[in-house]
């Protein structure tokens, strides 16, 4: 992550299961600037029972017959279409990155695949096992915490608190053993270095009024590492206010055609709508300047013509004084600045000066 925004545009399944439109995503995403595509790795079957029925969203986008197993069989990538978009991916300069749902699918993801960092979706945040073995990779780790609670929260960073520390090779895997791992300089340490956690809210499209986005300050402060914001919005504000509050990491999800039938479509932005994003995200992130108060070049070149100087409202001779009868204030400012009016005030004049000279000492 070498840019101040990390941007993940999220493909997920709008593939459909198609492997070529997963490569079109690629290549959109890589066209409008994104600095990783991101899909989903998961096996239907040991994700989901088949009495599972399909959240609200999924039902209103892909009507209410059958459920998520059904709906699921028909979008999910095996090894060889991740390895052919993982190529892809790279001839495209973007990164590849894919949310693991188990842990088969986590080692095809580093061992098959060597993807470089993990994401891990706010329904597995609870997913312990998951959770511990991602942890075991040692790679870093970005966990969105849409539907948690701070308890959640803090269980789900203990699990990888406990991965990173000391306490790792004897300490029996357990609630307890992973709170206490919060309480590890060493761990948290590591935490810092390797964790990136999002605010999110899981409904799609998600309602601007439960964004919350000043939760990323509460996450940051309470666990010290960086935050950002997985988005379900509709449009591209949301992310870009989370940008102007320290985002480190954007995920928003993106499609080829918001009309195509499918779960995620429909709360999804199209390219021209992801490249805008894109270039607002990083247009925020100059505007966001540095601290203090600098003066930059293109606002230095305007203060001759905007500021005002002192100026001789008429013709002022040698030795007369200087009064609110003889002294007004006028653009450029290529005299004494007008904070210097009242020690001007009873002094004698050092020399002559025309109406509308400026006044110099």
């Amino acid at each position: 992550m070498t840019r101040p925004t990390y941007v993940i545009a999220e493909a997920g399944v709008n593939h459909n299961g198609s492997l070529d439109r997963a490569l079109e995503l690629v290549d959109a995403a890589a066209r409008c600037g994104a600095d990783a595509v991101k899909f989903q790795s998961f096996t239907a079957e040991t994700l989901v029972s088949a009495r599972a029925a399909k959240a609200s969203y999924q039902q209103e986008d892909t009507g209410s017959d059958g459920g998520q197993l059904e709906m699921l069989r028909q979008l999910q990538l095996g090894l060889q279409e991740h390895r052919t978009l993982l190529a892809r991916s790279r001839e495209r300069g973007i990164e590849f990155l894919s949310t693991p749902f188990d842990e088969a699918n986590l080692e095809m993801l580093v061992t098959d695949l060597g993807v470089a960092r993990l994401k891990i979706g706010s329904g597995d945040l609870t997913h312990g096992p998951l959770l511990l073995r991602a942890g075991d990779t040692g790679l870093p780790v970005i966990l969105s915490t849409g539907m948690a609670s701070l308890e959640e929260i803090d269980e789900a960073v203990g699990v990888l608190a406990f991965c990173w520390s000391s306490a790792r090779g004897s300490a029996r895997p357990c609630r307890e053993a992973f709170l206490s791992a919060l309480q590890s300089d060493v761990a948290m340490a590591t935490l810092r270095e390797r964790l990136v956690l999002l605010q999110c809210t899981t409904e799609y499209p998600a309602p601007f009024d439960e964004v919350n986005l000043r939760s990323m300050t509460d996450l940051r402060e309470r666990y010290g590492v960086p935050v950002g914001f997985s988005d379900h919005t509709e449009g591209i504000a949301a992310p870009l206010a989370a940008v102007a509050l320290g985002a480190a990491v954007i995920e928003k999800h993106f499609t080829l055609d918001r009309s195509l039938p499918g779960p995620d479509h429909r709360a999804s932005l199209e390219p021209d709508e992801l490249a805008a994003m894109i270039t607002g995200i990083r247009r925020v992130e100059l505007a966001l300047g540095s601290t203090g108060k600098p003066l930059g070049a293109a606002e230095g070149r305007n203060r001759l013509a905007a500021r005002r100087s002192l100026v001789a409202t008429c013709p002022i001779a040698r030795g007369e004084l200087f009064s609110a009868q003889n002294l007004g204030f006028k653009r450029p400012a290529d005299g004494l600045s007008p904070m210097s009016y009242w020690d001007l005030l009873g002094r004698p004049a050092p020399r002559d000066f025309a109406a509308d000279e400026a006044v110099s000492l």
